[in-house]
C-alpha cells in the first residue's frame, strides 16, 4: 500500500510550479489589459476635456475659433503629446436654433502605452456662443 501511495504522489510531483507559471502569466496578461484600458479611457477623457475647454474659449464674445484651437492644442500638448494635437478643428454649429462653438479633436488611439495607433478617437466639445 505504501508503494502504491508513493507512486500516486510521484505522478503529481512538479505540477505546482507549472500551475504557478500558467496562472501567473494569465494574471499578468489580465493586469496589462486592464492597465491599457485605463490608459485609453484616460486619453479619451483628456481629449474631451481639452475640446470642451477650447470650445468655451472659442464661444467667448472676445475670442475667435482659432483661439479655441490654440487652447486645445496647448492643453493636449502639455498633458499628452504633440501627436494627439495634430488634428484639431473649430467652428460653429446650430442646434435647436442656438449657435454653438464646436471644437473637434481626432487623435490616434493608443495601443501599447501611448505608442501605436489602432484607429482614431474623435471627440467634440460644445459651448453656447456669447454673441447671438
Amino acid at each position: 500500500m505504501t508503494r502504491l501511495g508513493a507512486r500516486l504522489g510521484a505522478a503529481d510531483a512538479g505540477s505546482a510550479p507549472v500551475g504557478f507559471v500558467l496562472v501567473g502569466g494569465l494574471v499578468v496578461v489580465l493586469f496589462v489589459a486592464a492597465l491599457q484600458l485605463a490608459l485609453v479611457l484616460h486619453v479619451r477623457t483628456t481629449l474631451v476635456d481639452a475640446a470642451a475647454e477650447g470650445a468655451r474659449l472659442a464661444a467667448r464674445a472676445d475670442s475667435t475659433p482659432r483661439d479655441g484651437v490654440d487652447r486645445t492644442v496647448h492643453l493636449l500638448t502639455s498633458s499628452l503629446s504633440e501627436r494627439y494635437a495634430q488634428d484639431v478643428v473649430a467652428g460653429t454649429v446650430t442646434h435647436d436654433d442656438v449657435l454653438l462653438a464646436e471644437v473637434t479633436v481626432t487623435a490616434p488611439a493608443p495601443v501599447i502605452g501611448l505608442i501605436g495607433s489602432a484607429g482614431t478617437i474623435t471627440v467634440r466639445g460644445h459651448a453656447i456662443m456669447e454673441q447671438q
